[in-house]
């Protein structure tokens, strides 16, 4: 920083701290109120440049800020789909349930689709324009597991929907993966399906879908069926193109397989039309399951035998753990229980398919 004199007329502000030091306005302001996400080195740069200026907090800005807005955030993790909307379907309907719950309870509800640049977590607590973040979807869940570590290290009061994890930096509210996967393998065993397939990503990257496979798998063994890891098709992606993607490697390993597990349904989707594509029918040669109802599950045709999460009830709980955050009053990240829906597209028993 030179140390030639600076002239500012009028009173300094945190934009002229900015200017002085080459940082945003943003990063000033953490600095100043002593956010870890600021390095000691900076942090000592922008002290010297108010110092310099004379900078003077402004006590009655810093208290309205504190203030609660009534109001919560709600950011979006933008999907890849087919059309513009770039939002899960599964999560259209949770939206609505979180908008009513905010409503009922007073509260207004921005919402916004979460920005993927390094500091979005930094820059939106800066804004004060929401008490608490409710956060859905997040991809690769390591990947995110840094922004939500520094959610935390700053006190943002933000709770998220996804898996319960151990050892996880933030409260979560999900749904009973594990019970869900193996409430579909068991349905499909019962159905006497024994080379049942499982079309989604089985690792800690994607622990939704790694819960719904270990569910999976472990119905299998009580069943004395062995997995077989050939029948194991990754689809990160939960969108009706990774559902096709997959199948078709299926298809590719020629190996015998009678149903199909997707980890979602627009997975399973995906898959029907692949199968649909090579002639092979739903339910009478291949069985078909998916997770998460979306509306669409049952006006397929077939109609998908799917996994029901309780949406409204998630929206509800979301709501009210975030706003006991904000009243400073203990939470704890809690699993919703799941329902086994049985259509038309498992009905059958199919003998096994090889290409």
């Amino acid at each position: 920083m030179s140390s030639c004199a600076v002239q500012i007329k009028g009173k300094a502000t945190s934009f002229d701290i900015a200017h002085l030091t080459g940082v945003s306005q943003s990063t000033v302001s953490r600095a100043l109120r002593g956010s870890p996400l600021v390095s000691e080195e900076t942090r000592q740069r922008i002290k010297a440049a108010a110092d310099q200026l004379n900078y003077k907090v402004d006590k009655n800005a810093s208290n309205l800020r504190s203030q609660h807005s009534g109001t919560l955030a709600l950011l979006l993790f933008e999907d890849p789909t087919a059309d513009d909307s770039h939002i899960n379907p599964f999560f259209l309907s949770m939206l609505g349930s979180i908008t009513r719950a905010c409503a009922l309870r007073g509260f207004d509800l921005l919402i916004s689709f979460q920005q993927l640049s390094y500091d979005w977590h930094a820059d939106y607590a800066d804004t004060k324009k929401a008490d608490g973040i409710i956060l859905l979807g997040y991809g690769d869940y390591l990947a995110y597991l840094d922004k939500l570590q520094k959610l935390a290290a700053q006190g943002t009061r933000s709770v998220r929907w996804g898996a319960v994890l151990p050892d996880q930096p933030d409260v979560s509210i999900g749904c009973d993966n594990f019970q869900g996967g193996h409430a579909v393998a068991a349905h499909l065993l019962e159905r006497g399906c024994r080379r049942i397939a499982f079309l989604g990503d089985a690792s800690s990257h994607y622990p939704e879908f790694f819960g719904r496979y270990r569910g999976y798998a472990a119905a299998l063994e009580e069943g004395g069926v062995q997995a077989d890891s050939a029948l194991q098709v990754d689809a990160a992606e939960s969108t009706e193109q990774a559902g096709y993607t997959a199948l078709e490697q299926l298809l590719e390993r020629r190996v015998p397989f009678d149903a199909v597990f997707a980890a979602s349904d627009l997975i399973a989707i995906g898959a029907m039309r692949a199968l649909a594509d090579h002639d092979i029918k739903v339910p009478e040669q291949v069985a078909v399951a998916g997770f998460d109802d979306i509306p669409m599950a049952r006006f397929l045709n077939p109609p998908l035998t799917t996994v029901l999460q309780d949406t409204k009830l998630a929206g509800e709980t979301l709501v009210d753990n975030l706003l006991r955050l904000i009243r400073n009053e203990p939470v704890e990240t809690r699993l919703l229980p799941v329902k086994l829906v049985v259509r038309r597209s498992s009905q059958f028993c199919p003998a096994s398919v090889q290409r």
